[in-house]
């Protein structure tokens, strides 16, 4: 009887976990549905990013188009742009090829270009553009248009022949990082052509062209009449760069055109903090219940400054560590500081080798962070070496006058 009941009682926790993993598993996909609901059946929207541009007469235009699925369902949108104004090309690309339509799981969206190419003899004004996304089964469009007024062009115009376009003209990061842009080159010109590519950056950082997707270095482009072709531009700080904007100038030039293109590169700086002892020995030796006090650096390695340095040590049971000071405000790039910390082992600690950490880190959350691991030999007091020779002599005049004693009897 007994085996029988701790038989249903297993049963019964067994159904009990079997349902509360399930309740886990559907909660994800209940939440999901939650959001869901508030979607509405079926919506997409085709909305550029500006609505209004204006360029000089006889310059290319890129504008930025976010086609949008905002309902529940799956969408296939097919994209067309329905208005051209006379002596006007058109039409709807990314950065590689020309695109007619997207696919859009609910809830999403995805962002092309409307490229836009006037004529030579394209006279200033105002050019009515109109783009139209519709659903495969034409039950759903969304229209909006792009105005683009061209003004007449300035003296001192650039040479044409070369279009250069790049849609992130400035990247931030570590100083230690790597930034590549994206750089598209088309030759606008009616003949093949060579293009020299050279870049202006600051002093002693590499900057160097590739290949989309590929790793080796170029320096010049072959481009055909009309064609276009996207490549990388690789930026490699100075690593004692100190925090900052940096620009970077792209040169594209042929014998019969050139253009060039801005770019930013914005360093935050790179955050490290090493920390050690001056000759670099990380053991001490203490007594239990009494301070030892040892001596280290912190330093900082990274090219930012470095704010609220602060102290944590990892030690055993009862025992206390101190540090002086016990953070440091502000900690320049290259710039060293001596900390001083006190160990007390605990009064019952036994004699041996102990680990205590020491932790050293800058910021909420930590930006950088050093630990050190210190080997702590715990020896017992001298007083206590005393007492115990004492005892020692002690049981051995005990013994002689035992000794002497038994030896008369």
């Amino acid at each position: 009887m007994r085996l029988k009941g701790n038989s249903s009682i297993l049963v019964g926790l067994r159904v009990s976990i079997a349902s509360v993993l399930m309740l886990i598993c559907l909660c994800p996909f209940a939440y999901g549905q939650k959001e869901k609901k508030d979607l509405p059946p079926r919506a997409i929207s085709v909305s550029p990013e500006y609505t209004g541009v204006v360029v000089p007469q006889g310059e290319d235009v890129n504008i930025d188009l976010i086609v949008s699925n905002n309902g529940r369902e799956d969408e296939d949108v097919d994209l067309t742009v329905t208005l051209i104004p006379k002596g006007w090309k058109a039409w709807l690309k990314t950065y590689n090829f020309g695109v007619t339509g997207v696919h859009l799981n609910s809830d999403t969206k995805k962002s092309l270009i409307m490229r836009a190419q006037p004529d030579k003899d394209v006279a200033p004004g105002d050019y009515t553009f109109e783009i139209k996304g519709q659903t495969r089964d034409g039950k759903l469009a969304s229209t909006n248009q792009v105005i683009i007024k061209v003004e007449e062009k300035k003296e001192g115009k650039k040479p044409e022949g070369v279009n250069i376009v790049t849609s992130y003209p400035v990247l931030t990061g570590p100083t230690d990082a790597k930034f590549e842009f994206s750089v598209e080159v088309e030759n606008k010109s009616d003949k093949d052509g060579i293009f020299n590519l050279a870049a202006q950056g600051p002093e002693n950082w590499d900057v160097n062209f590739k290949p989309a997707y590929e790793d080796k270095f170029i320096s010049s482009l072959r481009l055909k009449a009309g064609q276009s072709q996207t490549m990388a531009v690789e930026v490699r700080p100075n690593p004692w760069a100190r925090p900052g904007q940096y620009p970077i100038l792209v040169k594209i030039s042929s014998p019969k055109a050139e253009g060039q293109v801005a770019l930013t590169v914005i360093l935050t700086g790179t955050f490290k903090l090493e920390a050690g002892t001056a000759n670099g020995l990380l053991s001490l030796s203490a007594v239990r219940g009494e301070e030892t006090s040892l001596s280290f650096y912190v330093k900082n390695e990274g090219s930012a400054p470095l704010a609220e340095v602060k102290f944590i040590s990892f030690q055993p049971e009862d025992w206390k560590v101190k540090f002086n000071p016990d953070t440091i405000e502000m900690l320049a790039s290259q710039e060293l500081k001596q900390v001083e910390v006190s160990i007390t082992p605990a009064d019952q600690a036994l004699v041996g080798d102990y680990s205590v950490g020491l932790r050293v880190e800058s910021g909420t959350p930590p930006k950088a962070d050093k630990t050190i691991e210190m080997r702590v030999s715990v020896t017992a007091s001298a007083a206590w070496g005393w007492i115990g020779i004492g005892l020692i002599v002690f049981v051995m005049a005990g013994l002689v006058f035992l000794f002497s004693r038994l030896g008369r009897r």
